[in-house]
């Protein structure tokens, strides 16, 4: 079994529904790259920092995945921020006393991600609206204070990709403590019906880009167009296969 691979230098590991287990009680960054995002690395060297230096990065693309089943012959498991949220909500609903800090775009989203947690029977938790954020010069002293102060065990990243990931980098670079930063996207707002309807079949199926092309297709056209650019980095790139029992 493919544990784990190696593309752009970036090392990306393959689990399942039962390994999931193990690894959220795991402290780090954690990152699920988009497609269309992955396909722009070598234009942004931050976010191409950020997922070299993540501790964990998942199979969060379909298209990805798929490219590699075709043109390399490896066989590995779409996990995708979507699935994964959904397994963490249910974790969190036998854990409540986990404090969580959510970092989200606007107040909008934060007022409907805070009463989505909230219902699960967290307390303990935090909102965070974090401003424009210039990718070369990231800073936000303001969010460091409010998470040192907070401590919490778990920071879930709401904000575009891209972007949290090179965040998730300076948070995790700027804490004297561990705790676990899921950079998770907009995946929350298909909990909290903020976005498309995509729900586990339709993630389980590779039908997600679809359902977000339909619901808005002028943002997500473009974004899929670019996304193509996977595919002679997928054909042309080598990609080392690590073969273990366990990936961690």
């Amino acid at each position: 079994m493919v544990s784990k691979i190696i593309f752009k230098q970036i090392k990306f590991i393959n689990i399942n529904n039962q390994q999931f287990k193990s690894f959220i009680i795991k402290k780090g960054l954690f990152v699920f790259p988009a497609g269309p995002a992955l396909a722009t690395i070598k234009k942004s060297n931050e976010y191409y920092k950020s997922l070299k230096k993540a501790d964990f990065v998942f199979f969060d693309s379909g298209f990805f995945v798929l490219l590699l089943r075709v043109f390399k012959n490896i066989n590995v498991q779409k996990f995708s921020g979507f699935k994964f949220l959904g397994m963490f909500f249910a974790y969190l609903k036998n854990n409540k006393k986990k404090k969580i800090f959510c970092i989200d775009p606007n107040i909008n989203f934060s007022k409907s991600n805070y009463k989505y947690i909230k219902n699960l029977g967290i307390n303990n938790l935090y909102n965070y609206c974090a401003p424009r954020y210039n990718l070369k010069s990231l800073s936000d002293l303001n969010l460091l204070k409010n998470i040192k102060k907070f401590k919490p065990d778990y920071i879930i990243v709401n904000i575009g990709g891209g972007v949290q990931e090179v965040l998730g980098l300076y948070i995790k670079k700027n804490l004297k403590f561990k705790t676990s930063i899921l950079c998770t996207g907009a995946a929350i707002s298909f909990f909290t019906k903020d976005q498309a309807p995509i729900n586990n079949l339709v993630d389980k199926y590779y039908l997600g880009w679809l359902i977000r092309l339909i619901f808005n297709p002028i943002i997500f056209f473009k974004k899929y167009i670019i996304g193509l650019r996977l595919i002679p980095m997928v054909i042309f790139d080598k990609i080392k296969i690590l073969k273990k029992d366990k990936i961690y």
